[in-house]
């Protein structure tokens, strides 16, 4: 257990000050936020064309009402957690890829439903947009951050898998 804790803190260190560079943050995270959004407008569209991306902005023409998506709103905060987590973690480097990759893709896909739903949430009620922004969206996040780690585990301890785990007791 202390070996797995030393990793994910040195994992999570060393990703989240890799994330904070200057070209990496010009070159991958401003890009991958901005395509957040363009991807988010391309699932509102079919719904409600008013609906206008651009860069990190997601804008309702009508209303003028915008959600600029920010570093810590993007999911790579959560991924980077998971990779942590999926590093500590003994596996196989083809098992840790593919939970990262799966991983990734859930964290995603989540953070663009929460994206959209604050984009409505905004234009109806403020409030409660602060409130889910603030509070329940990031709980939500994690959730999915640890559901992703478990079924990660479960998988590896599973009987078809090639691996196998052990807990050290003495650790």
């Amino acid at each position: 257990m202390s070996k797995f804790l030393i990793i994910f803190l040195v994992a999570l260190s060393v990703l989240f000050t890799v994330e904070l560079l200057i070209p990496v943050q010009h070159h991958v995270i401003q890009p991958f936020t901005t395509s957040l959004a363009t991807v988010s407008a391309a699932i509102i569209t079919p719904f409600d064309d008013n609906v206008i991306s651009s860069g990190r902005v997601l804008r309702d023409a009508l209303s003028g009402f915008a959600v600029s998506i920010e570093s810590g709103c993007n999911g790579v905060e959560a991924t980077i957690v998971l990779i942590a987590g999926v590093l500590a973690f003994p596996a196989s480097l083809r098992q840790k890829l593919t939970a990262t990759l799966l991983g990734f893709v859930a964290i995603q896909a989540l953070n663009i439903v929460r994206i959209i739903s604050l984009f409505y949430l905004g234009q109806w009620n403020y409030t409660i947009f602060e409130w889910f922004h603030l509070y329940l969206w990031p709980i939500l996040i994690m959730v999915d951050v640890l559901i992703v780690f478990a079924l990660y585990l479960r998988w590896l301890s599973g009987p078809n898998n090639d691996s196998q785990l052990t807990v050290d007791s003495h650790a």
